[in-house]
């Protein structure tokens, strides 16, 4: 090394090549470890220790970084290439670099602490992309802070004008605060959560996507996304078929004959809805379903069958396979399902008529 530093080259060709040798080693030696060390066993079980693994990626580059700096000033100085100018800008850098550094950590720490904690938090879940949010722009605004009283510049009146400034942001941004905070009283309050299935008063429906500081994603049956602002949807109508639980009864309405044994009706359509919810993969086998006879109708005597699905956008295949069975089923039982008529009784209008027909005769 030192018959390198004493050499006849350029001392800038020298110390260009000894910081970019040492640079590249450096990231080597770092890719090397990180690689070895997400594989170690070591590792299964530690969550927070995984995570604190993969927020020193980035800091670590910027340690290197630094650490390149410090030997160019090093070289610069032995080479007495360097001036007073030159130092000043060296410690203003590397105080802003371990600034950054300690930052994109902290940052990245608690992103992935986040992320982590919202797999077994229903809570944190729902409100992931918003406590994300807001500590990236809480650190971001201190470290602004910081790195400006670095600078030499004063943050005081920075501090002080922000009482006047954060008065016309509120007037100016009212729409998106008030977003905001009704996001933030959605997952308080909990009326949805992420995975959930909802209906909206306007008539969408749809699996709760996202939980955003601004909006609400709400993903459809047809693949489409409908995007509601929170202060919209925190003033709307909701009703949420996954709470307090997913499964929901799927009630089926079905009519037969005037001349249908009603007994024997509901015990063969007892039946049917028993085989279907056990040997329907979305059908709930522990559930007795259970008919209830309401209204006579114009051409048939008409009841309703209750059955249990395990979501509420499985009731469709539930109910399709159960009036397919049924319909089947009351064809071999003899069970007539009547069309829509309209028919006059004789017995019944006879003597109206014979009384008319006297009376016209007179």
């Amino acid at each position: 090394m030192q018959e390198l530093l004493d050499s006849s080259m350029s001392p800038w060709a020298v110390t260009l090549a000894l910081v970019s040798l040492s640079t590249l080693i450096m990231y080597l030696i770092k890719r090397i470890t990180m690689v070895q060390l997400s594989k170690s066993r070591f590792l299964e079980g530690h969550s927070l220790t995984k995570i604190v693994l993969m927020a020193m990626s980035k800091p670590l580059s910027i340690i290197i970084l630094l650490l390149n700096l410090f030997l160019l000033d090093l070289l610069l100085s032995y080479y007495q290439l360097t001036s007073l100018k030159i130092e000043q800008y060296f410690s203003i850098t590397t105080k802003i670099a371990i600034i950054l550094s300690l930052l994109i950590f902290i940052e990245r720490f608690c992103s992935g602490a986040i992320n982590h904690f919202a797999e077994s938090s229903e809570a944190v879940k729902t409100s992931k992309s918003i406590v994300k949010g807001f500590t990236k722009i809480l650190i971001l605004g201190i470290g602004g802070l910081v790195i400006l009283g670095t600078l030499g510049i004063s943050i005081t009146p920075i501090i002080a004008s922000l009482g006047i400034t954060s008065l016309a942001v509120a007037l100016a941004l009212q729409p998106t605060l008030e977003n905001f905070f009704s996001g933030v009283q959605l997952v308080i309050d909990k009326p949805i959560r992420v995975g959930d299935y909802i209906e909206l008063d306007s008539g969408e429906q749809g699996f709760v996507e996202k939980i955003g500081w601004r909006s609400t994603w709400i993903k459809m049956l047809p693949n489409n996304v409908v995007i509601m602002p929170n202060s919209k949807l925190s003033q709307s109508k909701i009703i949420n078929y996954y709470y307090p639980e997913k499964e929901l009864s799927v009630p089926v309405d079905i009519g037969v004959h005037y001349d249908s044994d009603l007994e024997h009706v509901e015990s063969v359509t007892l039946e049917v809805a028993k085989q279907i919810l056990v040997s329907h993969k979305w059908g709930v086998d522990a559930y007795e379903p259970f008919v209830v006879y309401h209204t006579f109708d114009n051409s048939s005597i008409n009841f309703t069958v209750m059955l249990r699905a395990e979501e509420y956008f499985n009731r469709f295949f539930i109910k399709s396979a159960f009036i397919k069975a049924l319909h089947k089923r009351y064809a071999q039982e003899g069970i007539v399902i009547p069309y829509p008529i309209r028919a006059i009784n004789t017995s019944q209008e006879a003597p109206r008529f014979t009384t008319m027909k006297v009376e016209t005769q007179q």
